[in-house]
């Protein structure tokens, strides 16, 4: 696998990969890896002539600096899975090689109400600063094909919504959400859970779960306040337990309300906070 940090350089590299007719699958990460990232390069690898990841802790996704301080680091590692994985070349830049001085890259787009649900109460800024860096490493790569995890949906739609909007040619791949055996999430911030969070944690899926189940015979008021209920009941702190349509993010009321309904939920574990989510009418 060939390690690019600066952006000539792996342009140049892809250029040549494109010259020769390759296809190129492109995963964006901010690193920490774990099996849910390495699904993303293999579903790239077996779609594509070329998989390109990149690791890049991206500064302006993190309305607390505190969580932008303590976000798992580990290059060494990851580049190791990577190469294990198959994944044809890395790029690991520093934020200067992404965000040169001087140069104005913010995104600017409408998302709706689709940026303001959810995530966006409790996390100002986070969208507009995830829109600006994946457009911007979009705009480096330049991919056929993109590949993103299922457990950050709200994510996921957004730029969806992006892609639309710019009328790129970049085609979205959605992968499933890789779990732990117990059902919890794969997630980086699961490395920071204590001992005690980690045993209530696999609760958040399990409770996901049965919210589908309920939700059969029952409004998406009911299965909202119980599910936020259980959770407590679990040792977590529920931010939110919201069903909505898959494509817009508003919330649905009844099971015939929308063809595509999902759950998100965002829970405090301690001191760290978890998302996930369940497809509750595909």
């Amino acid at each position: 696998m060939l390690v690019f940090t600066k952006v000539s350089d792996l342009q140049q590299w892809l250029a040549a990969q494109r010259q020769s007719g390759k296809t190129v699958g492109f995963a964006p990460t901010m690193g920490a890896l774990h099996t849910g990232h390495l699904s993303l390069v293999y579903a790239a690898k077996s779609e594509c002539d070329m998989a390109v990841a990149s690791i890049f802790v991206n500064p302006s996704q993190f309305n607390d600096p505190k969580d932008l301080e303590k976000y798992p680091r580990m290059p060494e590692q990851d580049i190791a899975l990577l190469t294990g994985a198959g994944c044809d070349a890395l790029f690991m830049p520093p934020v200067a090689e992404v965000y040169p001085p001087g140069r104005d890259l913010s995104v600017t787009l409408d998302f709706r109400q689709l940026d303001q649900v959810m995530e966006g109460k409790f996390r100002p800024g986070h969208f507009a600063g995830m829109a600006t860096v994946v457009k911007r490493l979009l705009d480096i790569v330049q991919p056929d094909r993109l590949y993103m995890g299922q457990k950050d949906f709200q994510q996921l739609t957004i730029v969806r919504d992006m892609l639309r909007q710019l009328k790129s040619p970049v085609e979205l791949v959605m992968c499933p959400t890789a779990r732990e055996p117990d059902g919890l999430a794969m997630s980086s911030r699961n490395l920071r859970l204590s001992s005690q969070m980690r045993a209530a944690a696999p609760a958040i899926y399990q409770i996901l779960m049965a919210a589908k189940t309920v939700f059969e015979h029952e409004t998406a008021d009911t299965v909202q306040k119980l599910a936020m209920e259980q959770l407590l009941v679990a040792g977590l702190r529920p931010e939110y337990f919201d069903l909505v349509d898959g494509y817009s993010l508003l919330p649905v009321t009844h099971r015939s309300s929308s063809d595509f309904i999902v759950a998100c939920v965002a829970v405090w574990a301690g001191d760290v906070r978890l998302i996930d989510n369940l497809v509750l009418k595909p």
